[in-house]
């Protein structure tokens, strides 16, 4: 992923991505490195055990670069209309899957001395299921392990399908579905395990916002398999939220962006609630706000779409220097929630699990507790 926030995906399932491999590493890391980090058959109980309602989950891992090619004006563009806010209908709780990197961790290590602040500031908090290996045959029973223990609950589970052909331009997320056509049987796959629960859906990070890197004819390809996923999901349940790359506000200019989205359905409510935007990336909360209103209004639908937030490691705001790879001196940011009190902000997540390095502080997409306890502290 050149820029933003895909090498997450490539290895994280924020909340509750679960390693098929069994390898454990020492108190700093866990595990070995893995190129995708989605949730197993065998690691995802039907119907998971209760959570405390400190919400809880898991997120991505990832490694990629901040990018500031066209730098977006920050400048806040009030809403058209002050809008409802759309979640109001919904849980108010998020789920936090009970498999992660971070309870592994926590669960291994009760006397490490960074295990307190890393169990309540990290461990404690709801964040994004990723599934970002292709793997047809078991996708539909692995999102529905998820969605069914969200529901047991009562609450909104977010999950993240990540496997579109050509992910991360070949960067360091690389893979994805083999095509386009293996990758629409794919989601309609995951489609059908998103039961009839509330369901939060944040659909291929860095699809449209990274889509510079295909040429022409291949972005309208895939923009139209992505207009096509948004409807596959929205169809299979009627209280799915799907929301679109908008990459983050030291990306693209809100303009071009919209223009992106439009091509991909993100500005049709047969196929989308919104957008998302700072996945796996720094940028303060501010910021995103203003720069998600501007790309709204320049999607030009309907005043009912929204944003979400990925605020898991924004504490702190992104490096000046432009530092993509788990940079010095980043904080955690806000707690996940669906009530921002933010017109056309629907929610602040963690889509990214903080502390699942980029690389740099430890293997890529890999639980290092020395980063989450520098994040927490």
């Amino acid at each position: 992923m050149v820029v933003a926030a895909s090498v997450v995906a490539a290895v994280g399932a924020a909340t509750g991505m679960i390693s098929a491999l069994e390898d454990r590493g020492g108190a700093d890391e866990a595990g070995p490195p893995r190129v995708t980090r989605s949730p197993s058959l065998q690691s995802l109980p039907l119907l998971p055990s209760a959570s405390p309602s400190v919400t809880r989950s898991p997120s991505p891992t990832s490694a990629s670069p901040t990018r500031t090619r066209e730098k977006a004006t920050a400048t806040p563009s009030p809403p058209r209309t002050e809008r409802k806010q759309s979640t109001a209908g919904v849980s108010s709780r998020l789920y936090r899957h009970p498999d992660s990197q971070v309870l592994e961790w926590v669960r291994d290590h009760p006397a490490d001395p960074r295990h307190a602040v890393i169990e309540s500031r990290i461990a404690a908090q709801p964040a994004a299921v990723w599934f970002a290996d292709f793997t047809p045959d078991t996708i539909t029973a692995r999102v529905r392990a998820v969605t069914s223990g969200g529901s047991a609950l009562g609450r909104v589970p977010v999950v993240v399908p990540y496997a579109i052909p050509d992910r991360d331009c070949g960067g360091y997320s690389e893979g994805g579905a083999p095509g386009l056509d293996a990758y629409d049987d794919w989601i309609d796959r995951f489609a059908a395990g998103l039961g009839t629960g509330d369901v939060i859906v944040v659909l291929e990070p860095d699809s449209v916002a990274q889509a510079e890197c295909l040429s022409e004819g291949a972005r309208a390809d895939r923009f139209a398999s992505l207009a096509r996923a948004g409807r596959v999901l929205k169809a299979a349940n009627p209280k799915v939220r799907v929301y679109y790359d908008a990459g983050h506000s030291g990306w693209n200019t809100p303009a071009r962006q919209a223009r992106w989205l439009r091509q991909a359905g993100a500005a049709s409510t047969a196929s989308s609630d919104g957008v998302f935007s700072n996945v796996s990336n720094f940028h303060t909360t501010p910021a995103e706000i203003a720069y998600d209103r501007q790309v709204l209004d320049a999607l030009g639908g309907p005043a009912g779409l929204g944003a979400v937030i990925d605020t898991s490691r924004n504490g702190a705001g992104a490096p000046a220097d432009g530092e993509w790879c788990d940079p010095a001196g980043r904080k955690l940011g806000r707690a996940p929630t669906l009530a921002t009190g933010e017109a056309r902000i629907d929610a602040y997540l963690w889509v990214k699990l903080p502390g699942e390095s980029d690389g740099c502080k430890g293997s890529p997409g890999t639980f290092t507790a020395s980063y989450a306890y520098d994040l927490a502290r």
